[in-house]
């Protein structure tokens, strides 16, 4: 299914967002987070390639080139956990990254989800304004942490 989010400022400026998964470039986002994250370096790309087929994906596309990504991944019922989102640095400071981010939380499928969830070590202050907190018992979370190895 191709979703375009329509917010006219960004549209008169040339931007969309599509969950349509034939226009990623997947080299690009390869790229980003493989040696520009801080969460993903070293993931192999058969990985990112296989979380990418069975995720919901949001592009971010200025003309026909993809300048953001966003993935969820989600039962589409009662679970939603958003990651890899990254807009590209000669795109930042435009208000993409919160036109993403409302394009994910109000997506048609996501409406009645029980809980959302995410971990970001820098952008607080984005996700809190779309209601996102710190966990309130984080003594209940537990997590298997098996980091990539980037090759040397």
């Amino acid at each position: 299914m191709t979703v375009f989010m329509n917010d006219e400022a960004f549209i008169k400026k040339g931007y969309k967002i599509s969950t349509d998964k034939a226009l990623l470039d997947v080299d690009m986002i390869y790229n980003y987070l493989n040696d520009e994250s801080y969460w993903a370096q070293g993931i192999p790309r058969e990985k990112l390639e296989k979380a990418i087929a069975n995720s919901l994906c949001f592009g971010v596309y200025e003309a026909d080139k993809q300048v953001g990504f966003a993935r969820v991944i989600t039962d589409n019922a009662t679970f939603a956990y958003i990651c890899d989102v990254f807009i590209l640095a000669t795109f930042r400071k435009k208000g993409l990254s919160k036109w993403l981010v409302q394009t994910i939380v109000n997506h048609s499928d996501m409406q009645g989800l029980r809980r959302w969830s995410l971990a970001t070590a820098d952008a607080q202050g984005l996700y809190s304004q779309f209601g996102f907190t710190q966990i309130i018992k984080p003594e209940r979370w537990m997590e298997i942490f098996t980091p990539y190895s980037k090759p040397q």
